[in-house]
């Protein structure tokens, strides 16, 4: 009998917790509301994903370095860095071979080059 009233409680516990968990949750999708610069937003997004292969020099067939302010602006104005992280193609996408993004980072890149492309 303990373990039935154990295993039920587990189970409600379980469907609880499936239940009231969306993908909304793990995404957050304010939108920002300061001018977006590379120091202060985009330069965590492409250390946390693209310096493992867009390094100096560049690994894994990776074309071009992104290590820099100049190198991530140069790439946004002439290499179709947007293009490549919004892209639903897998064999288009960057990060290659993995996930792509979460919206919420590739907006952040969409702002602020709509901002300017702002270092500090």
């Amino acid at each position: 009998m303990k373990h039935q009233f154990i295993y039920y409680l587990f189970v409600l516990l379980l469907s609880y917790n499936c239940s009231n968990v969306s993908e909304d949750d793990l995404i957050d999708s304010t939108p920002i509301t300061e001018i977006v610069t590379y120091q202060s937003h985009v330069k965590s997004i492409i250390d946390n994903n693209c310096i493992s292969c867009h390094s100096n020099p560049p690994i894994n067939g990776a074309p071009i370095s992104l290590t820099t302010y100049n190198e991530v602006k140069s790439a946004i104005e002439n290499n179709g860095l947007i293009s490549r992280i919004s892209s639903e193609d897998l064999s288009f996408v960057m990060p290659f071979g993995g996930p792509r993004l979460p919206q919420n980072l590739i907006n952040i890149v969409i702002q602020w080059e709509a901002d300017g492309l702002l270092e500090n």
